[in-house]
């Protein structure tokens, strides 16, 4: 296929988003034609993100409706480069410059089902990278903030997001974002029910703890670099009223290695947060 082919699509949504419509899952033709008629998406893409849905489905990545029509209502080829939009709905990380990638489509999967997004709830991510995760997010709360510590990559990442919402992906304008050192959170925005950590880090950041709201839930990446464990950490208020952490291995032990959490040393980024 060309790369004009495989370019971003230009005409805007067909018809204005609504958080009360699914399409159909009961085929990929009837998936293609109404996302075709309502969002107005290359047909070559969709059958790719259906396939991948089945495969999530049978996986037990996505979990319930909800989760469902967020993975099949995220385009993810708008936030892979042109040269990788062909490998869009492929099972792999992959490269979005700056020395970072876009996680697979699997793994995004089980971290955002794994967290149970209401709508209405608030919800930080750190480490927005290529925008997929929040743009997925955004499919299920009206309300996530996101930090991205590179900060050409966050630019190009919010001019993504405000190019799609000029096109009719209003579901984005839920969106807030900023150019930080995530390790320290997003404080006047919090406290958060869902917090979402996309980069790989040897222990748990304070501040992230803090921000998360008693009864919210937390996955992140822990361990050493390119070897942490999916973690999910649920804040708990105990009967005599204490703060309890409750910590499980989404993946069982499995290794999941991810980019590193990196630092800023004044506005350069000089290392990691790892302490070790």
């Amino acid at each position: 296929m060309s790369e004009a082919a495989l370019a971003p699509f230009a005409w805007a949504v067909p018809k204005p988003y609504s958080r009360e419509t699914m399409p159909p899952t009961t085929s990929g033709d009837a998936f293609v034609k109404w996302m075709v008629a309502n969002r107005g998406e290359s047909p070559h893409f969709l059958r790719q993100r259906f396939s991948r849905y089945q495969t999530l489905v049978a996986n037990g990545d996505v979990l319930d409706d909800r989760n469902k029509r967020a993975f099949l209502l995220t385009p993810r080829e708008e936030f892979t480069l042109e040269h990788h939009q062909g490998r869009a709905y492929d099972h792999a990380y992959l490269d979005i410059g700056f020395g970072v990638t876009i996680s697979g489509p699997h793994v995004v999967s089980r971290m955002t089902s794994t967290i149970d997004v209401k709508m209405g709830e608030k919800v930080l991510e750190i480490g927005m990278g290529s925008g997929y995760q929040s743009a997925y997010l955004a499919n299920l709360t009206d309300k996530v903030w996101t930090i991205e510590i590179i900060k050409p990559l966050a630019e190009r990442t919010r001019g993504v997001y405000d190019a799609l919402i000029a096109r009719g992906y209003t579901e984005y304008t839920a969106i807030t974002s900023k150019n930080a050192d995530g390790y320290h959170g997003w404080q006047e925005a919090g406290p958060f029910d869902k917090i979402v950590v996309t980069c790989g880090i040897d222990h748990v950041p304070p501040p992230l703890l803090q921000q998360l709201a008693t009864g919210g839930i937390m996955v992140i990446p822990v361990g050493p670099p390119g070897a942490q464990r999916l973690l999910k950490i649920i804040k708990e208020q105990a009967a005599d009223n204490t703060i309890k952490v409750a910590r499980s291995d989404m993946y069982g032990g499995r290794i999941v290695p991810f980019v590193p959490f990196t630092k800023l040393d004044g506005e350069a980024i000089k290392g990691t947060h790892n302490q070790r």
